[in-house]
């Protein structure tokens, strides 16, 4: 697969595809949790989610339990926890797995030499810029806040 919007990925909502409808879209993808001490970074995903989106930005988030599960939660229950705890209106996926012999293949794409930014999925948070076409522009580590100056740069030179 040569673009990030080519991977099937279900939604949270049962949608069978959510990346493709995100074709064209500047993307932060993140791995997310709801019982991590990084979880308030949804309040930041989300004003990003809120500001940028008219101008062909989104964010999407990957559920996971593989660090110290802390995305205990079925669909269901993380879908109302964003929802009211955060007024998440960004795309969310089922959970998934971000590393090991189950990785899922957008986590494959996006942590593989050829088409992303090598190495393990290191806790929560983790964050990923994907470009309009498709490829992966940078990664930032899990305590990067969704507010870094570093992050916006990004995401403005790449709107």
């Amino acid at each position: 697969m040569n673009s990030f919007h080519d991977i099937l990925v279900r939604a949270i909502d049962g949608t069978p595809d959510l990346l493709g409808p995100l074709r064209g879209k500047v993307t932060l993808a993140v791995n997310v949790a709801s019982e991590c001490g990084l979880t308030p970074q949804y309040a930041g995903l989300q004003q990003l989610q809120r500001e940028l989106q008219q101008h062909d930005f989104t964010v999407v988030g990957f559920p996971c339990n593989q660090f110290a599960q802390q995305e205990p939660g079925d669909d269901a229950a993380i879908a109302a926890f964003c929802s009211t705890r955060y007024a998440v209106s960004f795309p969310l996926s089922t959970k998934l797995e971000v590393n090991g012999p189950q990785r899922h293949p957008v986590y494959a794409f996006l942590t593989s030499p050829q088409t992303g930014i090598a190495g393990d999925i290191s806790w929560n948070f983790e964050k990923f810029l994907i470009g309009r076409d498709g490829r992966v522009l940078k990664r930032y580590p899990p305590p990067t806040p969704p507010q870094d100056n570093g992050i916006l740069q990004d995401i403005a030179e790449a709107l």
